[in-house]
């Protein structure tokens, strides 16, 4: 049952009991709304570097902070009663990732919007500019939907034999447009066969797989974005049973048995927007706080995976890779 329901269920007689005051007293404390358009279930490392973040300014759920979780669970529509319902606790500022910042933008001007995006919030139209957001929004961006033609690069050089490249990518957000317009552009420059590939659920995925190799598809770039993310683990397992390899927008992929990924960090990311989040508690205004921006780029090589599909990775991808996994 969610803390929400059993609230409700407690009825007014209760709550002016014991029970009831020791909520009182929760409901004294600061308290974040923390709004994905996805889901939370694969996103338990992105959630500690946030709490990290507060950590580093002071704050600790439970203690002198309070967080009420929400998602959308990759239902767009559904974001705006769920911004509706945080803002009526109330909370005192919203964290929320790029889809979702969209709709609480719409939905209010007045309390504080910390946001993570892989894309340009400028471009966008989150923020005015980087340096002075403006208004009641500011975040940090790691940058993963711009940096879909450098992992095009990456995954020709390692496969510089495939003749047809697929992407992956889901079309209903800003991110995934800008990522889709670079990679085009990319392969385009590089002469490379591109083949794009829309999905918006899971069976769009497992289609999308089974007509690779009727495509002549040598390997797959998965596109970027929360959609992508929540879903990197079922997205190893298909790249692993159909022997195809790929290349991910986080980490986290790589970790899971992915081939390859490149892009800023979203764990920094989430942990500088809980610093920000604990500073905003204490006062400062999102429009004073610069809109931060990944500088350190992140190659990550998995070589068991490499051996399994029979790929050898050069040395000079070697070399330049930030992180190795045997």
């Amino acid at each position: 049952m969610r803390r929400r329901e059993f609230i409700t269920l407690l009825g007014g007689a209760a709550a002016a009991g014991p029970l009831g005051g020791a909520r009182a007293q929760q409901r004294t404390l600061p308290m974040i709304g923390f709004l994905r358009s996805v889901s939370l279930t694969n996103a338990a490392p992105l959630v500690t570097a946030f709490r990290d973040g507060l950590k580093e300014t002071g704050f600790v759920e439970g203690q002198n902070v309070a967080i009420e979780f929400r998602t959308a669970e990759g239902h767009n529509d559904r974001l705006p009663a769920l911004v509706s319902d945080l803002i009526r606790l109330p909370v005192t500022a919203i964290f929320c990732n790029t889809v979702a910042a969209q709709v609480v933008k719409a939905a209010t001007a007045s309390i504080p919007i910390i946001f993570t995006t892989g894309s340009d919030p400028v471009r966008d139209g989150l923020v005015a500019s980087l340096n002075r957001p403006g208004g009641n929004l500011t975040g940090a961006s790691f940058f993963s939907g711009a940096l879909g033609g450098k992992r095009l690069e990456l995954l020709r050089e390692l496969l510089p034999k495939a003749t047809a490249i697929a992407l992956l990518v889901n079309p209903a957000t800003r991110e995934s447009e800008g990522e889709r317009r670079e990679v085009v552009a990319a392969a385009q420059s590089l002469g490379q066969e591109l083949i794009v590939f829309d999905v918006s659920n899971d069976g769009d995925i497992e289609a999308a797989f089974a007509t690779f190799s009727q495509r002549g598809v040598g390997a797959v770039l998965i596109g970027a974005g929360g959609f992508m993310f929540s879903r990197r683990e079922r997205l190893v397992a298909l790249a692993a049973r159909y022997r195809l390899p790929a290349s991910y927008s986080s980490r986290e992929a790589a970790l899971s048995g992915g081939l390859m990924s490149y892009a800023g960090s979203q764990r920094d990311a989430y942990r500088q927007a809980g610093i920000y989040t604990g500073r905003i508690l204490k006062g400062e205004k999102p429009a004073d706080l610069p809109f931060l921006q990944s500088t350190r780029f992140e190659l990550v090589l998995n070589l068991k995976t490499a051996k399994d599909l029979g790929l050898t990775v050069s040395d000079k991808l070697l070399v330049a890779a930030d992180e190795v996994i045997e």
